[in-house]
């Protein structure tokens, strides 16, 4: 982060995934997709630019690594970094509390 706005880890860390689409995008990584044509398939339907830049953001905080796809030569791939992978309790609690207070909801996305 280049100027936080305050010390406040809470608003700190909402700089850093606190907007629509990042913590889906962790979602989909904790997942195991990989693969931008993957994320761009998730249900939410995140635009490319949109994505493009949150991944950049990502790996620039050291959350999501970028490597060569082994599975599609001459594609990326991204992972999360020990960092990231931290991560999921975050991610974990969200799914909970969505469970339990807002009707309609379901965990239907299953791991790759």
């Amino acid at each position: 982060m280049k100027h936080p706005r305050s010390c406040c880890p809470v608003a700190c860390t909402l700089d850093l995934i606190g907007d629509k689409w990042t913590l889906l995008i962790v979602r989909d990584l904790l997942l195991g997709r990989a693969h931008f044509r993957e994320f761009s398939a998730s249900p939410e339907r995140i635009a490319t630019n949109i994505l493009t830049d949150r991944l950049t953001r990502l790996v620039e905080a050291e959350l999501v690594e970028k490597f060569r796809s082994p599975e599609q030569p001459g594609r990326d791939a991204y992972r999360l970094t020990e960092k990231g992978t931290t991560l999921g309790p975050v991610v974990q609690s969200i799914k909970k509390w969505g469970l339990e207070h807002i009707k309609g909801t379901s965990a239907r996305m299953k791991p790759k």
